[in-house]
């Protein structure tokens, strides 16, 4: 068996932090899923890869990602990840965040794998790149559920869906729905001396470019909550996150 743990390091640019000099939640997940890439570049499972041998897409299911700090316009980090293995229909890649060398977060995507014209779920048991290469005791044992929601929400506008949006396998990129949820829950306002400890994220249903979602809200103190319904009265994803003090 072949351990594979991948290391990338990143710089927060300037387009990535937001009016209070902290990295979006959804360019955080966007650095992940940049390592997550690499990480399946090294398997020789990459997005190409798995189409033309299995005639299959990735697609992530759920996300959940931990800071115990918060992250700055040019912080230089480094991003390790590996994934779990895989027997059933999803995998779960697991990542840690450091910075100066000292962990300050981790991370776990739940990712499937799914017929390119039919959208059937893989059996990942027949994924030979996945056999052997999990991270071994680095392997956490989080497991991802689907968001736990508050009973009452408040209506937070539209949502248009365009090309800005979309990525390679043309459905929205998960990462833009924590821009969602932050912009229907108003971070501008709610984000000020806080930063976001953590979030969680369940794609339930593909969005595509021309969609219009119908956005909803609710707020237990520092916990937020939004999701996303689609033009057929569908929740298309749900969005979790806690906020903590900023240190001075």
């Amino acid at each position: 068996m072949s351990h594979q743990i991948t290391e990338v390091t990143f710089r927060v640019g300037s387009l990535d932090v937001d009016m209070f000099n902290q990295c979006r939640p959804s360019a955080l997940l966007g650095y992940l899923q940049e390592a997550a890439t690499q990480a399946a570049i090294q398997l020789g499972a990459s997005g190409p890869e798995i189409f033309e041998r299995y005639h299959c897409l990735w697609m992530v299911s759920r996300n959940w990602v931990e800071l115990y700090a918060p992250l700055r316009w040019n912080d230089a980090f480094t991003i390790q990840t590996w994934h779990r293995g895989g027997t059933g229909v999803a995998t779960y890649r697991d990542f840690d965040i450091f910075r100066d060398g000292k962990l300050i977060g981790q991370g776990v995507a739940q990712w499937v794998m799914v017929d390119a014209d039919t959208h059937k779920l893989f059996r990942l048991r027949d994924v030979t790149e996945f056999q052997g290469t999990d991270g071994g005791e680095r392997n956490k044992s989080i497991k991802l559920h689907r968001v736990p929601m508050p009973k009452e929400f408040g209506a937070a506008g539209k949502r248009y869906l365009g090309y800005s949006d979309t990525d390679i396998n043309g459905h929205i990129n998960n990462s833009h729905y924590a821009d969602y949820a932050c912009d229907a829950l108003h971070m501008e306002r709610n984000g000020k001396g806080k930063y976001i400890r953590d979030i969680q994220i369940s794609y339930i249903s593909e969005c595509r470019a021309g969609e219009e979602l119908s956005m909803a809200t609710a707020v237990e103190g520092e916990h937020l909550f939004a999701r996303g319904i689609g033009p057929e009265g569908e929740v298309r994803f749900e969005y979790a996150m806690t906020l903590a003090d900023e240190e001075q």
